[in-house]
């Protein structure tokens, strides 16, 4: 129980009393040897139920939990800045700015140094802003997707032929191979090890 607790568990009761273990021999009584720890001080997961007829062909039977699990938010669209692109210049220009703007000969005590630090935050964010755009989170929103993929993918989808479909496989197929050609060579260059480049490969 002690050190149960100083992992913040405690001893959970059961929903219903009954034996977790049953004896196959006549002279032995059943008994409760199975016991649950869960976290302490829960209103939501502070018990457990033990279903006896769950028990088939062992002298355990089952216990089982409710364990609640919350909504989560998933996000089908971000702000991002394309690669190689005029915005992706602006931004990296105007931080430059900002960080050669901040005035650093002045920072004589915790408060100052912290003003100075939420004054670049808060640049940077503006600048994001004014250079990012929304974009939605879809099958296609991979690294080596591009320009060129998006014009090819709605050509065909104004035409729906069969060449047309041909033409974004092969563009998709191209940006594949150029975009993972770059990144095999800038691991290799940067690296200079296998085992690095392999396990990039992997993932």
């Amino acid at each position: 129980m002690i050190i149960a607790d100083s992992f913040n568990l405690e001893l959970s009761i059961p929903t219903n009393q009954v034996p977790t273990r049953y004896s196959d021999t006549v002279s032995e009584a059943n008994s409760v040897i199975d016991l649950i720890f869960l976290q302490s001080r829960s209103n939501k997961l502070n018990n457990h139920s033990i279903h006896s007829k769950w028990q088939l062909f062992s002298d355990h039977t089952s216990i089982t939990v409710f364990i609640p699990i919350t909504e989560e938010n998933i996000f089908t669209s971000k702000f991002s800045i394309a690669k190689n692109s005029e915005e992706k210049e602006n931004f990296i220009k105007d931080v430059s700015f900002i960080i050669k703007s901040i005035k650093v000969t002045n920072l004589s005590n915790i408060d100052k140094l912290k003003d100075a630090t939420n004054s670049l935050a808060l640049g940077i964010e503006n600048v994001w802003r004014m250079n990012s755009k929304q974009v939605n989170i879809t099958r296609y929103s991979k690294s080596w997707w591009n320009n060129e993929c998006n014009l090819a993918l709605s050509n065909y989808k104004s035409t729906r032929s069969l060449e047309d479909w041909k033409s974004f496989k092969n563009k998709v197929k191209s940006s594949k191979h150029s975009f993972f050609d770059l990144k095999i060579l800038e691991i290799a260059n940067k690296k200079r090890g296998p085992w690095e480049l392999m396990n990039w490969v992997n993932k």
